[in-house]
Formats: structure tokens, sequence, C-alpha cells
């Protein structure tokens, strides 16, 4: 008459396995017999990820995607892998994150780089960390995580983080000499001293600072009636009409943005110059 079906996910555990890499020494026996000079061929063995080690490439990968894809630190993979009845120390486990990002990723980030450098426009900002055992400096050390972007609508996205100690402008200055373009950053002035590009605001900042204004108003303050919340107000429209445009095309988007967020900016500007004398 008919079928009924019914569907469930089924999770399959992953699983561990050791496998043996085996090569077969060859000679030649008939040379032994007659006392002659006799060769000895042994069979290629694939190489290993570190010598010395049994880390493979397989298990590698998974330990770095668990780190940096799914944020699970490497004391927790050290417990996880008990469940696996396999012993392996963090320290083991931090020597090949190590020796995987500096001998092939980098390969990998250099190349990328070469990429994003040619492209027209780029984002970049920088964020505070802490790094708690770095030599010659104590843990309350500031240090900055600078991450560098292309645009949502590139062919070939790229985001590369860039490790530094520091805010200084100099990092920027040379993780990005080569490139020519647009960069649009959080007006962070570090960023000045990036040569042949034209530096670009984002809104979300400015919008911030209209409505951090707002929350320092007294309550009985009419919102609407002071320049931080007509300027939050055109913020409000342009965001609006961006979210309309998410999903069209670059070329697309810019045609409307002339036609109904250009309108918005002239009067957002004309009524600050105004109000800025």
């Amino acid at each position: 008459m008919s079928k009924e079906v019914r569907k469930e996910l089924k999770i399959i555990p992953a699983q561990v396995k050791v496998v043996e890499h085996v090569r077969y020494v060859y000679t030649c026996r008939q040379c032994e017999k007659e006392n002659t000079k006799t060769p000895v061929i042994t069979a290629k063995m694939p190489k290993p990820v570190m010598p010395g080690s049994f880390v493979s490439p397989s298990l590698l990968a998974f330990i770095m995607d668990k780190k940096y894809a799914q944020a699970m630190p490497l004391y927790r993979q050290e417990k996880q892998f008990i469940n696996f009845r396999i012993d392996i120390s963090r320290q083991n486990m931090a020597n090949w994150v190590l020796h995987g990002s500096n001998t092939w990723l980098k390969l990998l980030y250099d190349r990328m780089h070469v990429f994003l450098l040619k492209k027209s426009v780029l984002n970049a900002d920088e964020t505070p960390m802490q790094v708690l055992d770095e030599p010659g400096r104590s843990a309350k050390s500031k240090s900055y995580m600078w991450l560098y972007a292309t645009g949502i609508n590139s062919d070939k996205q790229i985001f590369l983080y860039d490790y530094q100690p520091s805010r200084a402008n100099k990092h920027p200055k040379n993780f990005l000499t080569g490139f020519s373009g647009f960069l649009q950053t959080d007006g962070y002035i570090g960023y000045n001293a990036v040569e042949n590009v034209t530096l670009i605001g984002c809104f979300a900042h400015a919008r911030r600072y209209f409505n951090d204004a707002l929350k320092a108003l007294p309550k009985e303050s009419i919102v609407s009636k002071t320049t931080a919340g007509i300027g939050l107000e055109y913020c409000n429209k342009s965001f609006k009409i961006e979210k309309d445009l998410k999903d069209l095309k670059s070329h697309k988007r810019y045609e409307i943005r002339l036609e109904r967020s250009k309108p918005v900016l002239d009067d957002y500007f004309g009524l600050f110059l105004i109000l800025c004398g």
C-alpha cells in the first residue's frame, strides 16, 4: 500500500586505531653464497609528522581542529583521550601544534597574506590579550591580536591573525606593506601610519558613542531632542537600509545606496557640520 519513513540522527563515535608502517629490507642470498658484494635494498617508509613521535597527520588535525575551531583547550582534550584509553599529555599536544603550525600552516598563512595584499578593500581591528608565560615580559603585560580580513563580498575571503606584543602603529604598517586600497577600521590612530591607503570609518563604532552619550543623560531628558539622539536615529536609518541590501550583489547594493543611503548621510553630515560650527 505505502511506506512510512521515520528519520533520526545517528552518532558514530570516533575511532582510534594503531597503524603500523612496515617496510621490508631486501638482499641477494645468491650473492651471499658466492661471497660477492651483497646489495641491500630497503623499501620506502612514509615520512612521519615528527621524527620519533607517534603523532599522525589525522591525529594532529583532530587536535588542532578541537583547539581552534571548537575552542577545546588541550587539558580538556587530554582528559577526553583518556576515554579512548590513550595517555597523551598536553605538553606533547602543545609541541605537536607548534610543529604543525610552523611547518605547514605557516606556508598557507604566508600565501594567503600575498593574496590579501592584492585586494582593494580590507578590514582591520585589534584586541588586547594576556600571555601568561612570555620571555622577558610579566604575566600582566598587555599584548594584542591584530586581525586583517577581506570584505564579505570578496571572491576569496581571507582572515589572518597577527599576534604582536603591543598596539604600536608599526605593526599594521609592516603587515600591510604592499597593500593599496581602502582600509576600514574603528578609527584607531595607529592605522594612520599605513601608507598608500584610504582610511574609512565604521558607523557601528560611531553609533556606539551616540548610544553611550544617551546612557549618560539624566533620566528626565528627552532623548530625541539631543544631538546624540539625532545622530543615533541617522545611524539606525542607515542600518535599516543595509539590512535590506545584505543579500544583494555589491554592484546592485552600490546603486541602491546612492539612491537611499546617500540622502541620509548627506543630511547626517550636513547637520553635524552646522552643530560643530
